[in-house]
């Protein structure tokens, strides 16, 4: 049955597989048809996430993204690659008076260097096949920046003009690179970190008509831009808010 969301022979690199949003987009492209190669700094997460991958012929790297070492190994390892999702990330709620140096380059790294470094290295080996697509996981904070999370809304901000970069630089080989930016998606991870009751996460979820966003709703929107559904699209950003702005 025709399906312009298929994803049947392509091969998608997913930074960040091991949870979250990584983890659901790695799966549901898997059911969609892609080849997943899956990459995490936690090993343990990473084997858990595998057996839940339909299909075969997937990969998985386990390393650090800000070690060059361990990126020039990976950009020699992984097969040709018709999509990159730079989905791995760091946040950060220090407050603008408190940031330090030590900080800033935390996120910054994590954030904005690595996924760079990485595609540095794929794409010197060309391993992203003409018409590839990338999606690099932003933020509605880069917009809307909220107290606390200056440098996280930074790296974001960051995130969406080397976007429009490499969707300028790449379109001579019809290489797409566009980004994501949801608000308030539920993970564990969030739910862990904030340590907030249910009953503050109801008076959150009070303020998106559409309810929280799931790891899934991102997962798809970064389907989209993997299929050949979204082949005109460009240097855009895909912006993600349950209703809450309207």
């Amino acid at each position: 049955m025709y399906n312009p969301y298929s994803l049947e022979g392509k091969t998608i690199l997913i930074t960040g597989a091991a949870s979250g949003i990584g983890k659901a987009t790695s799966i549901e492209c898997s059911k969609v048809g892609a080849k997943v190669v899956a990459v995490d700094l936690n090993s343990e997460g990473l084997a858990a996430v595998m057996p839940q991958l339909e299909g075969d012929g997937h990969l998985s790297f386990a390393g650090n993204l800000c070690n060059e070492e361990f990126l020039i190994s990976l950009g020699e390892q992984v097969p040709a690659l018709d999509g990159v999702f730079l989905c791995a990330g760091v946040s950060d709620t220090t407050p603008v008076k408190f940031i330090t140096e030590e900080k800033i380059a935390r996120v910054m790294n994590v954030n904005l260097v690595a996924p760079i470094m990485m595609l540095k290295q794929l794409l010197v080996r060309k391993k992203i096949n003409k018409g590839g697509s990338l999606v690099w996981m932003s933020s509605y904070g880069a917009e809307k920046v909220e107290p606390g999370l200056g440098i996280y809304a930074a790296s974001k901000s960051a995130v969406n003009g080397i976007m429009r970069a490499y969707a300028k630089e790449l379109v001579a080989r019809k290489i797409r690179s566009n980004s994501i930016m949801p608000m308030m998606i539920r993970t564990e991870l969030l739910s862990t970190l904030n340590n907030i009751s249910d009953k503050d996460w109801e008076k959150q979820e009070a303020m998106y008509p559409l309810g929280f966003g799931r790891p899934l709703d991102v997962a798809y929107a970064a389907i989209y831009l993997f299929s050949d559904a979204s082949r005109w699209i460009t240097g855009t950003q895909i912006k993600m808010d349950g209703g809450s702005n309207l």
